[in-house]
């Protein structure tokens, strides 16, 4: 019988992160979360109705993309080899998190 691999860590859940949070700040994890809930505000109002674009200093950027729109081309499916049309895209927007200086140095 082959041996299990060994199982990835797993990221933190919202209660393991307010707890850290709690813990870190000495304030009450209730506190945290309303913490929590007030960045996540400030970063959808700066994304959503503001610049476009949110930093949280030194750890990462948050910003929104324009995807141009895309005309309808001919190519060749990869799985079959025959020649397919490719269906155009609409301009569209998407949000892209950058990371910065500091939380490039920790990896």
């Amino acid at each position: 019988m082959a041996k299990k691999a060994a199982a990835k860590p797993k990221s933190p859940s919202k209660s393991e992160i307010l707890n850290a949070l709690a813990e870190k700040t000495g304030k009450s994890r209730k506190e945290a979360g309303e913490m929590l809930e007030a960045l996540e505000a400030v970063i959808s109002e700066n994304i959503s109705n503001g610049p476009g674009i949110f930093t949280l200093p030194g750890l990462i950027k948050i910003y929104v993309h324009q995807k141009p729109a895309t005309k309808e081309r001919t190519g060749t499916d990869p799985r079959t080899g025959e020649p397919r049309v490719y269906a155009a895209k609409p301009a569209s927007q998407v949000v892209k998190v950058r990371p910065l200086k500091k939380l490039k140095e920790l990896v």
